[in-house]
């Protein structure tokens, strides 16, 4: 029976499940190894689909097929309704005895060597049997993975008034979930006369200093924080290393501002002195999923964790 206007379409989570397969591999051979089916099954499953639909969910395009907006409307929802069913198996899992599953962890470079540790550690510890796969990316490509399905959990940050923050827009319909703030701290050689006996400086006393900047999001935030002082900083050398930005610092080739989490991700060095600014600048620390995500059990876990880790540090 082909669909018509007024009715609602026959759906299932199977053929979503299929349509989201076919999407994420880009060909319907592929989609089939993904799902443990064979091609012609996925196959036929399409053209039932779109038969019901009265509309094409997928097209050719050289060797491969690409969704239709139709299709892309199917993986789209695809999503949500694979949490919902991923929750609705966890609680029964947790009505049967059993506390098995799989979260996938995405956070960005300085989390690696602090937070991610850390929560491996704690949910190994309380929770063996859920396993945990780990993918480094900045909050932009991390953001995108949790809403792509590529990623359950993503941990991020932000500055405020950040005019790229990627959680006011691609986050928009996620759950996002503030986990502490993230103090941001001067980094100046031992001896400079600015350090000396003071807990708190004005990043405006440094505007006549060179700087060392570091990812493409930070240097952005201290050309505002700059900006708000009056000054614009000669930034003369930018790097993602944090251990290059201290040995720079060291050298006395310059002066930083880091975040509080990607000092601790080194360690301190005796050649550099660690000051606040009087400012309290900061970025803030976030936990991000799909709505819902918090009723699949591993998952939930997964979030007691690391919201208890963020308040240690």
């Amino acid at each position: 029976m082909i669909h018509l206007p007024g009715q609602s379409p026959d759906l299932d989570a199977n053929v979503l499940r299929v349509v989201r397969a076919v999407h994420e591999t880009g060909s319907i051979t592929a989609a089939a190894a993904a799902l443990g089916y064979s091609q012609p099954a996925v196959s036929q499953q399409l053209k039932r689909l779109e038969h019901r639909l009265g509309l094409a969910v997928v097209e050719r395009v050289g060797r491969g097929v690409r969704l239709t907006e139709a299709g892309f409307v199917l993986a789209r929802h695809a999503v949500t309704v694979a949490t919902a069913l991923d929750a609705a198996a966890g609680e029964i899992a947790e009505l049967q005895g059993l506390r098995a599953g799989l979260v996938r962890l995405v956070a960005f470079p300085s989390a690696s060597a602090t937070l991610v540790p850390s929560l491996l550690a704690r949910m190994t510890a309380q929770h063996s049997q859920i396993s945990i796969t780990y993918l480094e990316a900045e909050p932009p490509e991390a953001v995108a993975a949790v809403r792509e399905n590529r990623a359950d959990l993503a941990i991020t940050f932000s500055y405020p008034g950040d005019r790229v923050d990627p959680h006011r827009e691609s986050a928009q319909g996620l759950r996002v979930a503030t986990l502490r703030r993230d103090e941001m701290m001067l980094v100046l050689p031992v001896g400079h006369s600015l350090g000396a006996g003071v807990a708190h400086i004005d990043l405006g006393d440094l505007a006549d200093e060179n700087w060392v900047a570091g990812c493409p999001r930070c240097r952005g935030h201290l050309l505002d924080l700059c900006d708000r002082r009056g000054f614009a900083p000669r930034i003369s050398y930018e790097t993602d290393n944090v251990a290059a930005v201290f040995g720079l610092v060291e050298a006395g080739i310059g002066v930083a501002l880091l975040p509080a989490l990607a000092i601790e991700s080194v360690g301190r060095r005796a050649g550099v002195a660690i000051r606040a600014t009087t400012g309290r600048d900061h970025r803030t620390l976030h936990a991000v999923t799909v709505a819902g995500a918090e009723r699949v059990p591993a998952l939930a876990a997964a979030l007691r964790a690391i919201a208890a880790i963020a308040q240690v540090g």
